[in-house]
Formats: C-alpha cells, structure tokens, sequence
C-alpha cells in the first residue's frame, strides 16, 4: 500500500522538481561547463559533493566504474561487482542478493542510491534481500567510503554507493543517437546476460530505452559447500561439493525516459520496472522474487546570475514486493516497501575569495516509506518511515592550501505497533552531522588532506522492532525500542600523488562510536520445527574502528598510447567493541597486478591475497585465508573503439575461498575456476 505521506510534503517535492522545469522550458543559453574544481569531466564525483570534485583534490575516499569499465565488468549483484575494491568487499550472501560492505559496515549503515536518491526497496532490511537495481543499468557508478558526506543523511554513516543511470538524459546525442549493447557469458554458473541502451534525440527532445536480462544456474564450488571449521565443530560431514545448492539467478529489467533539453537546463521523467527470481542459498529449496515499479521526475537549470549557479531537484517513487517461496507452489513470507523521496539542491555560484575560489551548495531531502512483512516468519512489524534533512557544504580552495566543512539536521520519525502489541509506539530522533577538513598542496602532483566529522544515525526498524526468528541469518533476532542516535566522529588523513611513472592514493581513518548499535547472542536459544536457534539482541555499546586504504601505479615502461604498469592496492580493517571484537570484520587484503594498456589491446595478469580472520564476535567461526590469479584481456578491433571483445580468467588456481563479511561464509565458498567472455558495441 502507499505510504501515509503530508499534503504540504508532497507538494515540496513536485513543486521543487516543476519549478526546476518551468525555468528549463523558459529560458537558454550555452551548456555550463564543467565544475571549477575537476580537471576533466569524468574526474568530478559528484557524489562526494554537489559542485562536483576532482578525485584527485577530494578529501574524502572515492572509487568511481565509468561506462567503459561498467560495459566489460562481471554480470554480478551489485556487492560481489564492487568487492575487492579498497575497502569494500561483498555481504556475501547469494549471488541474488549482494551488497556492499564497506570498512567493514554494512545493512542501515551503507547507502546505496539510484541518481542521488534513495532505492526505496528492503535490501538493508536482511542479508538475503536484494538491491533492487543492476550494475548493468548503470552508466557510472560513484563510491563513497566513510561517513564524510553530509548530503544523505545518518543512513550514509558508513558510506555511499551512486548508480547513476542514463534513463533520464541530460543532453542531446551527437548525431541524434546513441547507446550500448554488452553481451557476456560465463562457465562457473553457466550465466548469460545482455544489457542494451539506445537513447535517441532532435531539437530539445531526447529518449531513452533500456533492459537487461541475466540468468545463471547454481555456481560451481572449488570444494564441499561446508567449511572445514564449521564441520569439526558439529561434527556434521563437509557433503559432495561440486556445485552449490540453490543459488541461481533470474533477471529481467526494463526502462524508459525522457526529457526536454534546453540550453540552460533539462527537466525530465522516467519508468522502471526489475523482476528477480534467486536462490536464497541458505535453504535448499527457498526462493524469492522480487519486483518493483519505480517512477523518477529529475531537472536542473543553471542561473546567468545571482549567488546560485545550478538548481536541481530529483523526485522518485517506487512500489517494491519481494516474496520468500517454501517451494515453488508456497508463498511464505513478503516484505513491502513503498515510498517516495525528493531532493533540492542549490550550487552556488563560484566566488573569488581570498586568492582563491569558493564554492559551496545548499540542500534539503525529504522520505516518506512504509515497510510490512506479512507471514509466518515477519520479524519486523509494519513500519512507518519519515525523514527531513537540511544541509550546507562548503569549499575554499586557496591553490596551495584549503578548507571545507558542512553541516547536517535531520529529523527521523518511526512508528510501528511492535509484534504482540497493540498501542502504536512512535520514536522521533533529532541528529546533526558535521565536518570540517583542511587541505595542502605542497608539491606538484601531490594532494594532502585531513578531515574531522560528526555523524549521527537514527536505529532502524530492525535495530528497534525486530522479534521473531529470521531464517536467513539463523538466528531469533530482538530489537530494543528504547535504542538511541548512533554517533560517531571520524578522522581521515588523505594522500594523492600523481607525478611522472607514479600515482597513488592513501586513506588512514580512525572512527570513534557512541552508541554503537551491535547485534550480540544473548545465551538463550529459540526453537523451532526440532532446531535450536540462539537469540541475538540489538543492544547499544563503545565501539572503535580504525584502517587503511592504499593503491597505487607505476608506469615500467610508457610510449605513445601504449604502456605497462605495476598496480597494487591494499586494504585493512580493524573494529573492536567494548563488548569484543565486531562481527563479520573483513580482513586484511592486498592485490598486485601488472597491466599493459594500448589503443587496441589491454591485458593484465592478477593476483589477490585474502589473509585469514581470527579476530571473532561470540558464535562466529575464524575464516582461512585464499590467494586468487585472475587474467583479463580486452581487444578493440576497430580504430573507433566503439567495439571491444573481453575475456577473464578469475580464481584460476580453482581455490577455495570464503568471504568473511558473509553470514553464510561457512555453507558457501565463492564460486571456482570461472571463464567470461563477451563483446561490446558504444555507439
């Protein structure tokens, strides 16, 4: 059902976005260009800030896929496509149902975004809840790690991940058409996938239509599905191996779009519709489908004068049911999600100050959701969700040396009748977000920055509500109602280097948690149908984080367009609270790569070292250490580049390995010895 949603909220929302319209319409002038701070267009991240920064004079940590990677990347979910990117690795759970983890943080910590707005699905609700959106829509995916953007709100405390999408477009394509077509297939799960995109325009007038079709069968496993630890422990055998149980994969997506382009601005519409079948691996015979219907306003126009250079608004709504199947004739339990959020920003106008530049942008964001679980295994009452948020960021770069800082409110509201109760209970939290940061150039090519932010997050509907047993991570999970903010304050040392044969990047961070919201067995034990599950209980506690990321390129040998380069990166994650070690800390990893680029032919050789993890929470097992040697190669047999046939080799050593992030690590290792190939055609 739709959620309960204010007249006046609603109102904001689509005013805010028509306003931005009316004025696109209105008036024109030339395109703006790109923001004063990057140094190419696909340099700015506007994620990490709304004027959009160069990665190299960011202060916060970012990763950015652009169309070209995304085009030749892993038919995956979205967490196992990211994983093994510094700092990030994969919740592991099933090849359906992969997010993000990133510093170790994932769930209501971790946001995942479409266009800058929220997914309105229930993926940070249970590990086995899909991302309702493909990296293969995406035409560029921005990264944010750690809790230094102020733009998203507590939910954004341990990072950000930006699906942008080209379903709305911004301009008209050169020649009146554009698009891509990537098809790609793969041994380990006999998986098959094709992504098409065509955007077609005339005059101020553009169009586009997109799908992506993915399927796979239950991957191929290097070993038995059951770890060797976890069977020593309960004395049950490893079983047969060879392929693991009930993880296939079935996917359908399609959109449409379109918008109207003027010289100063756009103001665009778009539908989408995602159909998922997968396997829920945790059960042999448990399946879900998913679906959800979303519905997108965006526009921006840009002032001639005035203290504002752009305006942008972004509106979204989506309907979202996602179904859990005993088998294939019995519903179990389903999870709804409906709800709408929208998003202003003003980018003000670049000002000379002080030598130097000065941007900054202001911002407001309003959500309205409503989550229910009907069925024998809801452990989450209906949810009522509502939140406002204001914010302000700001930058003066001086050449040499500069400063930023930001500001956050945000207003939470969640009201729900807990399970066995019958007075509706709503909790209200009121939080602030801050940060400053300073930054230095001391050299050519080389960037430091440090950075000091507050962040606060308001519990979860699971965090507060949750009481019942939740198969997916077997375990009868209780919330606590009376839970509080989640604060915590973060400091981050930044190094860019990029001068002659080397570059590089470094982050060392240190996070220090207030109320740390942590889920710990309480020694009881729940049981159901002849097993014993124990109970877990979301208690508050200190908490504190600390670690690295690191990578870096030298060029061996460079001419022309052609050169081969030696590429490592480095990760490491240390998290302790004061009632022990947290859970599902990933361990330290390392990766080495030698790359040869060249107008018609890339190719790299890769190996990656995962080290053991010994540094456990109470119930959970160590996880053993893996190396992986993967190859990669993409040749462009045409002097346009338009066309590029790729291939992989990943974990070609056929080892086994475990993702420690994941709850079901101990029943299900990564898939083996896998080969891709596949072609791709921009046009």
């Amino acid at each position: 059902m739709r959620p309960p949603i204010t007249a006046p909220l609603r109102l904001l929302m689509l005013s805010a976005v028509s306003s931005v319209a009316l004025a696109g319409v209105a008036h024109a002038q030339s395109k703006p260009a790109p923001s004063d701070q990057a140094d190419t267009v696909d340099d700015v991240v506007v994620t990490a800030s709304p004027y959009g920064v160069s990665q190299r004079a960011s202060t916060i940590a970012t990763e950015v896929l652009d169309e070209q990677a995304l085009a030749t990347a892993p038919a995956q979910s979205l967490g196992d496509m990211l994983a093994g990117q510094p700092g990030l690795r994969s919740t592991g759970f099933a090849p359906g149902a992969s997010r993000p983890v990133i510093r170790g943080l994932s769930g209501p910590r971790v946001q995942v975004l479409t266009n800058g707005i929220g997914m309105i699905d229930a993926s940070a609700v249970s590990p086995d809840h899909a991302v309702a959106t493909d990296p293969a829509e995406a035409s560029r995916i921005e990264v944010v790690r750690g809790p230094s953007t102020l733009m998203y709100g507590g939910s954004a405390i341990g990072g950000v991940v930006n699906i942008i999408d080209s379903r709305i477009p911004t301009e008209v394509p050169e020649g009146g058409l554009s698009g891509v077509i990537s098809t790609q297939a793969s041994t380990v799960d006999d998986g098959r996938s094709i992504f098409t995109r065509l955007t077609a325009g005339t005059g101020h007038f553009a169009f586009n239509i997109d799908g992506v079709r993915r399927t796979t069968d239950d991957y191929e496993i290097p070993s038995p599905a059951r770890s060797a630890l976890l069977a020593a422990e309960d004395g049950a055998p490893r079983g047969p191996g060879g392929t693991q149980p009930n993880s296939y994969t079935d996917l359908k997506a399609w959109g449409v779009g379109g918008a109207y382009i003027a010289d100063k601005g756009y103001f665009g519409v778009s539908y989408k519709d995602t159909d998922s079948e997968y396997g829920t691996v945790a059960e042999p015979t448990v399946f879900i489908q998913l679906h959800q219907t979303r519905e997108d306003l965006r526009g921006e126009y840009n002032f001639d004068a005035g203290p504002f250079k752009t305006i942008r608004a972004n509106y979204g709504h989506a309907e979202y049911t996602h179904t859990e199947f005993e088998n294939a004739d019995t519903p179990g339990t389903i999870f709804n999600s409906d709800g709408q959020e929208g998003r202003l920003d003003l980018v003000q106008r670049a000002r000379p100050l002080g030598g130097g530049t000065w941007n900054g942008a202001i911002g407001a964001q309003g959500l309205s959701r409503t989550f229910e679980a009907i069925g024998a295994e809801a452990f989450v009452p209906t949810t009522d969700i509502k939140e406002g948020g204001i914010y302000t960021v700001q930058r003066l770069d001086l050449g040499q040396y500069g400063f930023e800082g930001g500001l956050r409110y945000d207003r939470h509201t969640v009201s729900a009748i807990p399970l066995g109760d019958t007075v509706e209970l709503e909790r209200d939290f009121n939080n602030v977000s801050a940060s400053i940061a300073g930054f230095l150039r001391p050299a050519p090519g080389l960037f430091l920055g440090l950075s000091l932010a507050h962040n606060e997050r308001a519990p979860s509907e699971v965090e507060l509500f949750a009481d019942g047993l939740h198969v997916a991570t077997a375990a009868y999970e209780t919330g606590d109602r009376t839970l509080d903010t989640e604060k915590v304050n973060t400091l981050e040392g930044t190094v860019h280097y990029d001068a002659g044969r080397v570059s590089g990047d470094l982050h060392i961070y240190g996070s220090k948690y207030d109320g740390f919201i942590d889920e710990r067995p309480t020694g009881a034990v729940y049981t159901a149908d002849g097993e014993d599950f124990p109970v877990y209980q979301f208690v508050q506690t200190g908490a504190t984080f600390y670690g690295f990321e690191a990578e870096g390129s030298y060029a061996l040998w460079e001419t022309g367009s052609r050169k081969l380069a030696l590429e490592g990166s480095a990760d490491y994650v240390h998290a302790e609270t004061d009632l022990g070690p947290a859970a599902r800390i990933p361990p330290w990893s390392v990766t080495g790569r030698l790359a040869w680029t060249s107008t018609p032919f890339d190719a790299s050789v890769e190996v990656r070292h995962v080290a053991e993890q010994t540094r456990v929470a109470d119930l959970e097992l160590p996880t053993d250490s893996y190396t992986l040697l993967n190859l990669a190669a993409a040749w462009r047999p045409m002097t346009d580049r338009n066309v590029t046939v790729f291939a992989e080799a990943k974990n070609l050593t056929d080892e086994e390995a475990r993702e420690h992030a994941s709850f079901l690590k101990d029943i299900a290792p990564m898939p083996g010895r896998n080969f891709r190939i596949g072609v791709a055609y921009r046009f």
